[in-house]
């Protein structure tokens, strides 16, 4: 893309809010779950999204707005879904109990294989680029090997569902969120694993009786937040014991059981959620301040995300098939 050349080679500036919308891109059929930007910088003018209408599509969400591809490989809604690190592939995982992975050019499942439980949250291991690992409807979190499509580990938890997965840096420990919340504690709504191990490290990391549909790192500080069913996102160190900062909440935004998704700029210095209503809400990071609402969309934005390369380009999603992005 011609739009992100200039940027390449230069250092991300600072992120302001969006104020306009750029594109409004209604291919969708059912409720959009995830987006993601490609990784790769030259290659980031790309968007990958993944919907109950059974479907990933990959956009162009700088240039054109337009679909580029549509990858109908599952038979039920396409719950998550991750690039590779290379750009070249896509992993998805939906109801269907099915993993695939897709080679982004031809459409070609690369690996495909059917899980014992249906699927709800992915993510690939940030420095073992073929090694992912996959949560859902089930007390067991896997760790598969793509070269040769086998469970490398199991990691068991006392647990009906994974809600979401984060590694933590370097990718020797990463944390589940799930929907262990009992009456009189809320003990294994998070929990924090050895990756090579596969032992717990840590299942007391937040006390509250709320579940966490969502987690996301800082890009340069050692903390992460967890989006809570509570309506407020808590910020905890991600270094052990990983407690949680009760100074600050981020409050404003509504979840309403969406599993709505939350980020961090590219620059850390922005919190950026969905919520319930439509709107995107912007926090201050620092102050956990609203700094500005967005009126997105009609039904529940369930996902905003800020591009990696171009300051303040966002691309948010909802419950009704639509995705825009902002400038």
């Amino acid at each position: 893309s011609e739009l992100i050349k200039p940027y390449l080679g230069s250092k991300y500036k600072l992120t302001e809010v969006p104020k306009s919308l750029i594109f409004y891109m209604s291919k969708h059929s059912g409720p959009v779950n995830e987006i993601q930007w490609c990784p790769v910088r030259e290659q980031s003018h790309m968007l990958l999204s993944a919907s109950m209408d059974k479907t990933v599509k990959v956009w162009d969400a700088v240039d054109t707005g337009c679909c580029l591809k549509t990858y109908s490989c599952h038979s039920c809604a396409v719950r998550a879904a991750q690039w590779s690190s290379c750009g070249r592939r896509i992993l998805s995982g939906g109801f269907d109990s099915m993993l695939h992975l897709t080679d982004v050019e031809t459409g070609k499942q690369i690996f495909s294989s059917k899980n014992e439980f249906r699927i709800s949250a992915l993510k690939f291991h940030p420095t073992e680029s073929n090694i992912f690992i996959c949560g859902g409807f089930s007390p067991e979190v896997k760790a598969w090997d793509i070269r040769s499509s086998k469970v490398l580990r199991v990691y068991k938890a006392a647990v009906q569902q994974t809600l979401d997965i984060l590694f933590l840096p370097e990718g020797r420990e990463f944390l589940t969120s799930t929907d262990a919340v009992s009456r009189d504690s809320a003990d294994r709504t998070i929990i924090a694993w050895d990756f090579q191990s596969a032992a717990k490290i840590s299942n007391q990391i937040f006390h509250e009786r709320y579940t966490c549909p969502s987690l996301t790192l800082h890009p340069k500080e050692s903390v992460f937040v967890g989006q809570t069913n509570g309506n407020y996102l808590a910020l905890f160190s991600a270094q052990r014991p990983y407690r949680i900062n009760k100074k600050k909440r981020y409050e404003g935004h509504k979840v309403e059981g969406f599993a709505v998704g939350c980020e961090f700029s590219p620059d850390g210095t922005l919190l950026v959620t969905g919520s319930s209503d439509g709107k995107v809400f912007f926090y201050n990071y620092h102050t956990a301040r609203i700094i500005r609402t967005l009126s997105a969309h009609k039904e529940a934005c369930v996902s905003a995300i800020f591009h990696p390369v171009l300051p303040s380009l966002l691309a948010t999603c909802d419950w009704a098939g639509e995705i825009k992005i902002w400038q």
